[in-house]
């Protein structure tokens, strides 16, 4: 009994335990159903599977499995995002332990009922319980926004490294903000979800993108999943900011433009619905720069600070010296790589989309915008899963080859695979229907292979993490005891 309660307490009672779990949860449902995707489907695992799984896979309902799979695993990210927000900004010991315990029941009845009525039949009491889920994770947020209150004196900010007016922590607040609208905006989207079934269809963002008139419900549900992702976004560069411990100057103008973005964005997006429809996304482009300009001053914050203490034993470095400096820790580089890389492949990509479409992306087939809007969204969220993961791999404590090894492998491979989707999505720039064939194959192969080696890598991490639990003074143990000894700190 006690080789069970101890392995208990780990994984739901300790930091990295509870994201352990979560990683393993939201990789679990990835490898399974993207077996059901659409490359599986050629090879014919995608019919083996429905089959010996006894799935009851119905096409017209298409639509309303992916949005069920999609809310599952962000409901993944959410509470692994705020497992880390809890380790990382102080609070209350009431509200750490209540926001865990609900959103950690939340996301799992999410992720096991929901994927059951979605895909083994349609039996409602399933479907109770994952609507069950989705409500304790919105409580599980309304505390963590109470907890969040940056008003309290008791969590003031006397250090002047940080942004703060008079004792006000903005990084605090900033917290505040982005949390605070995450619970608006899922009411956003909750509204136009509580009438499915009762004259408003389940659909696709992608598939409605060129109808000329779209109702007030399918504007809120569009709405809803640009604002719910930008907002994991923005919360996710916070995150990476308090671990890597960011301040001074650049930091005192980033905390403001961050409570700036999330607010205006948040505003821009909330409009679409309302008479101010015609200029929503006018404010959502201004919303947006002012949350990039203050994730840009932590990359060049954080790589500045890699280079100095990299090269301190150096009196005048050079530029290759400076760059092994800067890339020598993979897992502390890699965040801020990753959300500089994410221009290349979606924000720099939906601005130009926005910018020249009308001129270039309205002429081509709606198939081909079909694509770019999918693989944005997608790579966007894959994004936001390797900074997880390269976070994840710094607070389990790897070291020496293991951890370049394992950093470089997530930055590479992902990278790989973000690159060919890019090329995929705009590949009709460069080449014609006709002559597309080689060029596709070969970005097809590219982001197959850099996908797959991510989830191979991602699988022989949760391996070696379950045979870890099987030994009495495993690493786990180690860091039961070391998260013990920061909560007396």
């Amino acid at each position: 009994m006690q080789f069970f309660q101890s392995r208990f307490n780990y994984l739901f009672k300790t930091t990295k335990g509870l994201i352990l779990v979560a990683i393993a949860m939201i990789g679990l449902e990835t490898a399974l159903f993207g077996m059901l995707s659409g490359p599986m489907a050629e090879f014919g695992v995608r019919d083996w599977v429905i089959k010996n799984l006894g799935m009851q896979i119905v096409q017209a309902e298409r639509e309303g499995r992916i949005i069920i799979l999609y809310h599952s695993i962000a409901m993944g990210v959410v509470a692994i995002e705020t497992y880390m927000i809890t380790s990382l900004v102080r609070m209350k010991p009431f509200y750490v332990s209540a926001v865990r315990v609900l959103i950690t029941v939340g996301y799992i009845l999410t992720m096991i009922f929901g994927m059951g009525f979605a895909y083994w039949g349609h039996n409602w009491a399933l479907h109770g319980l994952y609507i069950t889920g989705l409500s304790l994770i919105f409580f599980a947020g309304t505390l963590l926004t109470i907890a969040l209150w940056p008003w309290n004196k008791e969590y003031s900010q006397p250090n002047r490294e940080y942004a703060s007016i008079k004792g006000f922590d903005m990084e605090r607040a900033a917290f505040f903000i982005t949390s605070l609208a995450t619970l608006l905006s899922v009411l956003f989207g909750a509204v136009p979800g509580s009438y499915f079934g009762n004259g408003f269809e389940t659909f696709l963002a992608e598939n409605i993108i060129r109808m000329p008139e779209k109702s007030l419900m399918e504007f809120a549900v569009i709405g809803h999943l640009h604002i719910m992702l930008a907002l994991i976004c923005i919360m996710i560069t916070l995150i990476i900011g308090r671990w890597l411990d960011f301040k001074g100057l650049m930091h005192k103008i980033a905390m403001p433009l961050m409570i700036l973005g999330a607010i205006v964005l948040s505003l821009g997006v909330w409009g679409v619905v309302t008479p101010l429809e015609p200029i929503a996304h006018m404010v959502i482009y201004v919303g947006a720069t002012p949350s990039m300009v203050a994730a840009l001053l932590l990359l060049i914050w954080s790589w500045d600070k890699l280079i100095r203490q990299g090269t301190a034993q150096l009196k005048k470095p050079n530029l290759f010296q400076k760059l092994a400096a800067l890339t020598d820790d993979p897992l502390r580089f890699g965040p801020t790589w990753q959300m500089l890389f994410m221009n290349f492949t979606t924000s720099g990509i939906g601005i130009f989309m926005a910018i020249k479409l009308d001129e270039i992306f309205r002429v081509w087939p709606a198939r081909e915008e079909r694509i770019e809007l999918t693989g944005h969204w997608h790579v966007l969220s894959a994004i936001v899963a390797t900074i997880i993961l390269l976070y994840y791999g710094d607070m389990i404590g790897l070291k020496g080859k293991i951890r370049k090894l394992y950093g470089w492998s997530i930055i590479i491979l992902s990278d790989i695979a973000f690159a060919a989707v890019t090329i995929f999505e705009m590949k009709r720039l460069s080449v014609s229907e006709a002559a597309q064939q080689p060029l596709v194959n070969t970005v097809m192969l590219l982001m197959d292979f850099g996908l797959a080696m991510l989830l191979v890598l991602l699988a022989i991490t949760l391996i070696w993490r379950l045979l870890d639990l099987f030994k009495n003074k495993g690493r786990w143990v180690e860091e039961v005891d070391h998260e013990l000894s920061q909560e007396v700190k």
